[in-house]
């Protein structure tokens, strides 16, 4: 099934059309206004504060801290490769999609600064949010719905995993950790930090390589991406691009690593970036109605997805 996506962006062309510096800025503001959809970004976040704000003073922030301390020292490229061979075996369970969305009822990402609530709900506010701005891409509601499913290896069922190893912020490995990623200090005590293989600005990769072929840090970015390519979803590649790279911050808010990708990555991080804008800023403590919205996105499953998937 081949799905055509239309381009989120709005262009001007032609020699009669020309704006003043000044008329630019306002006619930039509409064409970015309506490349979000439409969508207001909110003034705080569940807790009153500004959005992910590790600095911020809050119940949450010593142990988000503690959280990406832990991730930084132990995400090496070998930890990676590894867990990417053991999980992309699929060999934990067969299950529907609607089915792994239940079991993440249990589970509150403990690297978020911004959200509490179980995950579920943060996944139903992402893909009604981008329902409403965007009624006619269908493949972006469900791939907001499933972005994060991933996660449900925190399950006992799935192998438990500790969270350092499933959620939070991703980037790649086999090459120099960046700045941009949240708390760069604590890579300083990775052992990939001091190997020469593997601590240049292009590490084991090569320049636009394409990030396909780059290993990223472990977890349920990279988890579900497998699952749902080894699945054979006939969801577009940019709806698979954004499952995989939606926790790759340190690219889609800072441009770092710009240097790997490739021109079919070019085309993925316009949609990543409209995504990104849904499921940071649509965290709030309003809850959606599972029981309302279920049988559209159980209609949505079965178009882009198998009954039953392996996982």
């Amino acid at each position: 099934m081949t799905v055509i996506v239309a381009e989120p962006v709005i262009s001007v062309h032609g020699n009669d059309f020309e704006i003043k510096n000044n008329e630019y800025e306002k006619e930039k503001e509409e064409l970015d206004l309506k490349l979000d959809g439409g969508f207001v970004v909110p003034d705080s976040n569940a807790f009153g504060h500004s959005f992910r704000d590790y600095e911020k003073e809050s119940e949450r922030k010593d142990a988000v801290e503690q959280f990406y301390k832990t991730n930084h020292i132990n995400q090496t490229y070998e930890f990676a490769n590894k867990k990417k061979e053991d999980y992309g075996k699929l060999q934990k369970a067969v299950m529907s999609i609607w089915e792994c969305c239940e079991l993440l009822n249990e589970f509150v990402d403990e690297s978020d600064p911004d959200l509490d609530e179980p995950q579920i709900e943060h996944l139903l506010q992402t893909a009604e949010a981008i329902r409403r701005d965007y009624p006619n891409e269908d493949w972006l509601h469900l791939t907001a719905l499933i972005h994060d499913l991933g996660k449900v290896m925190l399950h006992p069922s799935f192998g438990e995993e500790p969270q350092w190893s499933t959620v939070g912020d991703t980037f790649p490995l086999g090459c120099a950790f960046n700045e941009a990623i949240v708390h760069p200090q604590y890579f300083k005590e990775n052992p990939d930090y001091n190997n020469p293989k593997y601590n240049t600005k292009l590490g084991v990769y090569s320049e636009n390589c394409g990030l396909d072929n780059v290993t990223m840090s472990w977890g349920h970015d990279e988890y579900m991406y497998l699952v749902a390519k080894a699945n054979k979803t006939t969801l577009p590649h940019v709806g698979l691009f954004i499952i995989r790279f939606h926790s790759f911050y340190a690219l889609h808010r800072s441009n770092a690593y710009t240097y790997l990708m490739n021109e079919e990555d070019d085309e993925g991080l316009k949609w990543l970036r409209v995504f990104n804008k849904y499921d940071l800023y649509s965290k709030s403590k309003v809850r959606v109605n599972q029981e309302d919205v279920k049988p559209y996105y159980i209609s949505l499953i079965k178009k882009y997805f198998p009954e039953k998937l392996r996982w």
